[in-house]
């Protein structure tokens, strides 16, 4: 069903990637397959952090969310993936919406990619970056949404 030229079922996903100074944010939809990017929380304070989660995922309306699953580059899964996956149940826990794990290897890298060629100060590209790493998260995960048929929600990933 649609109303207005959109798909009611659609569903509006927030993507962290998660730092210890800069959390980048991105948004995208499974309509559309599209992410672009939205913010950087630049605290180390995590009650600044989940406060600035909390009005982002209400004013964005966002359905789920994504975050970013480090593992090692041979796809093993050390403590910073055990971490995030802690986080992950804490997020869902808090906000009561669906949180999916993707493997983020290589995102930062390609978010520098990205970046390489924008006029920017060093300092300005480093915070756009995790935005940008955001992005190629949440891009891979519609993207692998439009490849894939739907599955339930829940901890995708979590064993």
């Amino acid at each position: 069903m649609t109303h207005l030229g959109h798909n009611i079922s659609s569903v509006r996903y927030l993507c962290i990637d998660l730092g210890q100074r800069y959390t980048g944010l991105a948004t995208g939809d499974d309509e559309t397959g599209i992410a672009l990017p939205l913010d950087v929380i630049n605290t180390r304070d995590n009650d600044t952090r989940m406060a600035a989660l909390t009005r982002t995922i209400q004013d964005q309306e966002v359905d789920a969310l994504v975050l970013g699953l480090p593992l090692n580059m041979d796809g093993s899964a050390g403590p910073a993936a055990a971490a995030m996956r802690a986080y992950a149940e804490k997020l869902q826990a808090t906000f009561g919406l669906a949180v999916h794990l993707v493997d983020e290897r290589l995102s930062s890298h390609a978010a520098e990619g990205t970046l390489r060629d924008v006029a920017m100060t060093r300092s300005k590209r480093k915070k756009a970056g995790h935005a940008m790493a955001a992005v190629v998260i949440l891009q891979d995960f519609l993207a692998g949404r439009q490849r894939a048929p739907r599955t339930d929600s829940g901890l995708d990933g979590m064993v």
